[in-house]
Order: structure tokens, then C-alpha cells, then sequence
């Protein structure tokens, strides 16, 4: 039993959703084939890498938001998934709008879309796309999609699907051994992910959380400015 030390027990938090019930169950089966991932610095080295991957994505976003007017409706995404062959029921789909349209105005802004994708790249059921072939037609962003599944199992410790303060302060823990400032940056990290401050941070709320750190959702942001 190579179990980790200070393991706590699987977490008591239940999700809220049906989604959000895949999402836990499809990322403890990932946790179960183990992580690359060696230390936090590990994930934030390869920000840049990743940065630039996503940002290539604003084409994808660009050709599927058909009216140009800057978010996806859910019209245009159900167009998207046909297009894309991926095969999610009409309840599935809206699941996943429903779950990434953080505004709750009815239109996928770039950072949400981007999310929503690697949800998708997460919970798409299909054992020999793993590794055989594209999940999505897009191997450069599934490559890029994985890393940051990869960063997620490195830092949820009990591979319980979600990740805790406790283990945010041990990833970081392990990375900056013997800075005194550690726990508090581990802190402010956790708290930058825990949108609605239960205490358990989802994938969903990591990737989010990641878009924010690389500058996504403030281009997105700046750019809704020079429109008005």
C-alpha cells in the first residue's frame, strides 16, 4: 500500500449536481492511473505552454459563435458538439452551458468555452480515443487539456475528485519546503478557487481559477470594454 502520508478520509461533501457527480467519478478514475506531475512548480512552469495553446482556441470559439457577437448561445453550441462529433444528449449539453455559464446570461464568453471543452475532454467515455486516436480532432489542445487533469490529480492528494485547503497547503508544501510564506500562498490559491467558499474546490472551479491565472478572463474582459 503506497499510500500517501496524511491521507484524510474521502470527503463528506456531496455534489450538487448530476454533472457534477461524472465530473468526481471521472476524475477519481484518472486519479487511479497517478499523476506527472512532481511539484506546484512543475504545473506553473509549464503556464506558458499552456497559455499559448488556449489562446489558439479563439479561433474554434470564433467560427462556432456564428453571429459574432462575442459568446455562444446554446443553439450554437448544440451546432458545435455535431460538428465536433461529440456525441452528449440535449441534457448533457445544457448541463454543461448551464454549469460554464457563470453570468447566467445565456451566452459562453471565451473563458467559459475554453472550460466547458476540457469538461468535455474529462468526461467523453471512449477507451480507445484515449489512446489510439483524438477524443475531439484537436490533439495539440487534448494534450494541453490533460496537463491540466494531470495538475488537478497531482494537488487532490485522496483522490476524492476534489481538492481541499489542506491539500492546496501540501502541494505547495512540497514545492517550497522551509518558506515561511508557503501556507499562506497555498491559502490565497485555494481561495481563488473556491468560488462559492465551501471549502471543496471541483475541476470546474480549478479550471476556472487557472483561466483567471494565465489572463484569459481578463482579455476577455478588456475587450468587452472597447466595445462599449
Amino acid at each position: 500500500m503506497g499510500g500517501v502520508v496524511g491521507k484524510s478520509d474521502p470527503s463528506p461533501y456531496e455534489p450538487e449536481t448530476k454533472l457534477e457527480v461524472k465530473m468526481v467519478e471521472a476524475m477519481q478514475r484518472r486519479a487511479s492511473e497517478g499523476t506527472s506531475m512532481k511539484s506546484f512548480n512543475s504545473v506553473i512552469l509549464k503556464f506558458p505552454k499552456i497559455d499559448e495553446s488556449l489562446r489558439n482556441c479563439k479561433t474554434i470559439f470564433e467560427q462556432f459563435d456564428e453571429d459574432s457577437n462575442g459568446t455562444i448561445d446554446p443553439e450554437e453550441l448544440k451546432s458545435c458538439f455535431q460538428k465536433m462529433e461529440i456525441s452528449f444528449s440535449e441534457e448533457e449539453i445544457s448541463d454543461l452551458f448551464e454549469a460554464c455559464d457563470i453570468n447566467e446570461n445565456m451566452g459562453m464568453k471565451f473563458n467559459e468555452f475554453i472550460v466547458l471543452l476540457c469538461l468535455v475532454y474529462l468526461l467523453k467515455e471512449d477507451p480507445t480515443a484515449l489512446h489510439t486516436k483524438s477524443k475531439m480532432g484537436m490533439p495539440n489542445l487534448e494534450a494541453t487539456f490533460e496537463t491540466l487533469v494531470d495538475a488537478f490529480v497531482f494537488l487532490d492528494k485522496n483522490r476524492d475528485g476534489y481538492v481541499s485547503k489542506n491539500e492546496m497547503v501540501q502541494a505547495i508544501n512540497e514545492t517550497t519546503t522551509g518558506e515561511r510564506s508557503s501556507g499562506r500562498i497555498a491559502i490565497k490559491r485555494f481561495e481563488e478557487m473556491d468560488w462559492d467558499r465551501n471549502g471543496m474546490v471541483t475541476f470546474k472551479e480549478f479550471l476556472f481559477a487557472f483561466t483567471r491565472w494565465i489572463g484569459i478572463e481578463d482579455e476577455d474582459e478588456d475587450e468587452d470594454e472597447d466595445e462599449d
